[in-house]
């Protein structure tokens, strides 16, 4: 379930004017086994091809599709079905493409969700405290056995279309980033392929990203960024600008719902709840040489004058002339909205 670019034009249009369709609903009796639905992508990286046994129990419907396109049709029979659990046996990608196409399936009306971590990055089940070896079987015992975390990911739309476009081509996921975040994305796929997966993969390209930074002039990609503009909350305030380099560009924009990251890094600061976002200003190379201490929460003072901003917001507007990412997967340059979609319950042990 994946493409070099996911264009927004491939996105499942949902009329706005339609509520989306109803979740069967059924109470379980006590001792009942619930009903799970398990989307499983044989692509992902732990999955290696290995598929489930189907036998485990009637109450456990397993869909495989083979590409986006099928996901909605999926959902729809699990809704059909009146499942009490959602099982998303993949990556972060797949959780993506999972939330992307549900919406139009389950509106604010989502059943429980798990998360197995079966792909090369797994940022979501590293904030949900999600062991490696998690299996099916675990994920059902924790709905009744379990404990729950809520989180509402991160929805990005077309800006250009005006606040219609929020309800028909919506894509929602966790971790969005911008700039030197596009090219890090880049250097990790390389990272995959010699073998580093999850916080060894931030690991990797982060003090890459360092270097780079360090010792290259502003004409570097990793220094020089993205030209973008970012509009806060609902006026749209442009967010301000340091002074430091080119005031049309931001070397790096990273934003995010989740609390805990991936090596523990802490780019908001003190900021923990809601939508999060930093952006970074074409930072001076003294500025560039604190940026460890500023991710791991050991710097706070000084950073909007230095050109590091981090901050809240209720949803933002992002302009940009590059490539954006969303959950590993470039998205085209165009005009945005990114705001929050509804609050899920997940699954934890």
């Amino acid at each position: 379930m994946a493409t070099p670019i996911y264009e927004f034009a491939q996105i499942p249009r949902v009329d706005p004017a339609a509520p989306a369709r109803a979740r069967t609903r059924k109470v379980r009796a006590a001792g009942q086994a619930p009903t799970v639905g398990v989307i499983y992508n044989p692509r992902s990286h732990r999955n290696l091809g290995a598929d489930f046994d189907c036998s485990l129990s009637p109450h456990v419907h397993i869909a495989q599709p083979r590409a986006r396109a099928q996901l909605p049709e999926a959902l729809a029979d699990f809704a059909a079905k009146g499942i009490d659990l959602l099982v998303i046996n993949g990556g972060d990608g797949t959780v993506r493409d999972v939330l992307t196409c549900g919406q139009a399936i389950f509106g604010d009306d989502w059943p429980e969700i798990a998360v197995l971590p079966k792909g090369k990055t797994n940022a979501l089940t590293i904030d949900l405290g999600i062991p490696d070896d998690w299996t099916l079987q675990d994920a059902i015992d924790a709905l009744d056995q379990g404990g729950r975390v809520w989180r509402r990911p991160i929805a990005v739309s077309p800006a250009e279309d005006g606040a219609s476009a929020a309800g028909m081509s919506r894509v929602a996921g966790f971790i969005l980033g911008a700039g030197a975040f596009t090219k890090a994305t880049q250097a990790g796929q390389s990272a995959h392929k010699l073998g580093a997966f999850d916080s060894m993969v931030v690991a990797v390209t982060g003090v890459w990203a360092l270097l780079q930074s360090l010792f290259a002039s502003r004409a570097n990609p990793w220094r020089k960024g993205a030209r973008m503009r970012i509009g806060l909350g609902a006026s749209g305030v442009p967010m301000e600008h340091s002074g430091h380099g080119d005031p049309e560009m931001r070397q790096l924009l990273f934003a995010s719902t989740l609390e805990r990251l991936p090596a523990g890094i802490r780019p908001f600061g003190a900021l923990k709840n809601g939508l999060k976002l930093v952006a970074v200003d074409q930072i001076s190379r003294r500025t560039t040489a604190l940026i460890p201490l500023v991710l791991l929460g050991k710097l706070r003072g000084g950073l909007r004058e230095r050109g590091i901003h981090q901050l809240t917001a209720s949803h933002f507007t992002l302009s940009i002339d590059d490539q954006f990412i969303l959950d590993g997967e470039a998205f085209p340059a165009g005009d945005y909205l990114i705001g929050q979609g509804p609050e899920l319950a997940f699954v934890t042990p």
